[in-house]
């Protein structure tokens, strides 16, 4: 089952094989088409069954639905799933791709009565756009603006019905003039492992890949919780099975491939290990500042603060402190390392890593 999302905040870099048009065809064709198929989040589907059934009931457009969570937790596939439960058609765009209000009044006033209008990352839209939205979302109208200066008049036009689907890893920067417009609103979770086994499995089908239990297992318990990994970590386990292998995943199979893709039992890649050896091997388990971190690793300060360091921060082994980023004592044994006592050098923090 397939979850992949495509935006300016997508995880490419774990086992990154360069997608083409054939992988994407490969994601799509993964995607779950209605809810029944899709696993996991599972108060979500219940809350947006009810408002997709009530709304087929009456007749009516369904009210527009705000999907917030990590990236690769479904959020597309909700906005497909919604359009093809409402027998709608959808129109996908960007935060980013709209960066004045003509652009988005031009996307409005083509849309079709009913239709889904699936807009990610849309925290980042522009302010003169995001003010548009406002009236298109609560009385289908905009007002378009023909002319400059003294000499502008403001031309309404009406819009029919439509359904708006935000979705945003960020729901924090959404203002609440935006976020009160959005008839309901859902929070997508982290997956269990015994989820991600249902995805995987699923997904080996649909690919026509042979896996037992265990090798589904060791798959999901590295997937950092994302039904998006957890496919693609699938497709190449899938990969080295078929050059190394009969094809047949089992558990040592996939502990072999992921070992070669450089994701280890945690789910931490290359980056992730690079940030923690930096902070426990050259500075001594931190406190270090973000910058100096990053320059330590050869990335943009952007990359670790908004790639690396959710998971770390997540799986308890990296801290944020005021004086900078802190190594906790997980991360010292999950690296086999053996933290600096007091005095050292380290974080100088007492009792914080006593061995």
């Amino acid at each position: 089952m397939n979850w992949d999302e495509t935006g300016p905040e997508t995880d490419q870099r774990l086992v990154d094989s360069g997608t083409d048009g054939e992988e994407q065809a490969v994601e799509a064709a993964l995607r779950p088409k209605d809810l029944d198929e899709f696993v996991g989040q599972e108060k979500v589907r219940e809350q947006l069954d009810l408002v997709l059934r009530a709304a087929r009931a009456r007749g009516a457009t369904a009210d527009h639905v705000l999907l917030s969570g990590a990236p690769g937790l479904g959020k597309t596939t909700l906005s497909m799933i919604i359009a093809a439960e409402m027998n709608a058609p959808i129109r996908i765009s960007s935060g980013p791709a709209i960066q004045h209000a003509g652009d988005l009044a031009a996307i409005l006033s083509s849309l079709q009565e009913g239709e889904v209008f699936f807009l990610d990352e849309i925290h980042r839209m522009s302010r003169p756009a995001e003010e548009m939205l406002y009236m298109a979302m609560e009385d289908y109208r905009v007002d378009v603006i023909v002319g400059k200066g003294p000499g502008a008049t403001a031309i309404p036009l009406e819009l029919p019905p439509f359904t708006l689907v935000g979705a945003t890893t960020r729901a924090g920067l959404l203002p609440p003039p935006l976020r009160d417009r959005f008839g309901f609103t859902a929070h997508m979770e982290f997956y269990e492992p015994s989820e991600l086994e249902r995805v995987v499995h699923r997904s080996a089908r649909l690919l026509d890949v042979e896996i037992d239990g265990e090798g589904a297992a060791e798959i999901a318990g590295r997937s950092r919780g994302t039904p998006r990994i957890a496919n693609r970590l699938l497709r190449r386990v899938r990969d080295y099975a078929q050059v190394k292998a009969d094809g047949f995943i089992v558990r040592d199979i996939a502990r072999a491939a992921l070992k070669v893709y450089e994701v280890d039992a945690r789910g931490l890649d290359r980056l992730d290990r690079a940030v923690l050896v930096a902070l426990l091997k050259l500075f001594g388990g931190g406190p270090v500042g973000l910058s100096t971190l990053a320059v330590a690793v050869g990335e943009e300060r952007e990359t670790v603060e908004e790639v690396a360091e959710p998971f770390l921060v997540r799986e308890g082994l990296l801290a944020r402190t005021p004086r900078g980023r802190v190594a906790t004592p997980a991360a010292w044994a999950h690296l086999g390392l053996v933290p600096p006592q007091q005095g050292q050098g380290g974080s100088g923090q007492p009792g914080l890593f006593r061995a």
